[in-house]
């Protein structure tokens, strides 16, 4: 190289992309804050957006060129970002889903939810993935998804609900003190505005949900989502019989559970017990 040329700096597509937005906004005089307001989502959303570690999706972006009067241009480098590898397609469509939800119903059967766990829960989970993930990998998919826990601390959170299943809650993923820990925290996460816990309980006679995990989402449009997945795959639809079926599903699940006071009640049982 000649000493007069200048070494050109390296970026991805969506580190460009997100620098597009940050300066589009600065110069629209809003903060991160003020912007995911007026878009109602998260401010950890537009700063993960700008930062490069999130895609601009295209209807994000024609929110954005609207707001923010730039003509089109997000939306035309939000159509053209190449395929992203850091999350399958679903996984992108599932997460764009949830963290714009009105509301959410979350049924579980092996893993604490994921937007329940800790972060060393986290850990441990995908750490007990087969094929192994390697670690740069596990602490890739921890940090997405502390970070999609936000939405159930925002100003206006979800409506949410989770029913797990109480073998969940003998497992000891992690060690005793990671165990400690995640219970810990579904004990202050079931006092959260708008959060409703409760666990399926041991010697059910009947039980609504032996068919498997599966979630429940609506949007601000009042559209309605189930979300299924299995280790052949994953399922996003909106298929009115299928959402309609697995929101029968849920509502007898929740007959069938523990109500929340028992539920806490049986969370500082568990944590007395330790």
């Amino acid at each position: 190289m000649r000493p007069s040329q200048k070494q050109k700096k390296q970026t991805s597509p969506l580190r460009l992309v997100g620098s597009q937005l940050a300066l589009f906004r600065r110069v629209a005089g809003l903060t991160q804050r003020e912007l995911a307001e007026r878009l109602c989502v998260s401010e950890e959303w537009i700063g993960s957006i700008e930062q490069g570690r999130r895609p601009l999706k295209p209807d994000l972006a024609e929110q954005l060129d609207a707001l923010l009067d730039t003509k089109g241009v997000l939306a035309v480098a939000a159509e053209n970002l190449p395929e992203q590898e850091k999350f399958p397609v679903w996984a992108e469509e599932y997460m764009d889903i949830e963290q714009r939800a009105l509301a959410l119903s979350w049924y579980d059967t092996l893993v604490v939810p994921g937007l329940l766990q800790t972060e060393n829960y986290a850990r441990a989970v995908f750490r007990s993935r087969v094929p192994a993930l390697g670690e740069d990998e596990i602490e890739q998919q921890v940090a997405s998804r502390v970070e999609r826990q936000e939405i159930l601390h925002r100003k206006t959170p979800p409506t949410a609900s989770f029913v797990i299943s109480q073998a969940i809650l003998m497992d000891r993923l992690g060690g005793r003190e990671v165990y400690a820990e995640q219970l810990r925290h579904l004990r202050e996460s079931a006092e959260l505005p708008g959060l409703t816990f409760q666990i399926m309980p041991f010697g059910r006679e009947t039980h609504a949900g032996l068919a498997g995990p599966f979630t429940l989402l609506e949007t601000p449009e009042h559209t309605r989502y189930a979300y299924t997945e299995t280790n052949r795959g994953s399922h996003l639809t909106a298929d009115g019989n299928q959402v309609s079926s697995l929101g029968l599903k849920y509502a007898m699940l929740r007959s069938q559970a523990l109500n929340p006071e028992d539920t806490r009640g049986l969370l500082d049982r568990l944590l007395g017990e330790r």
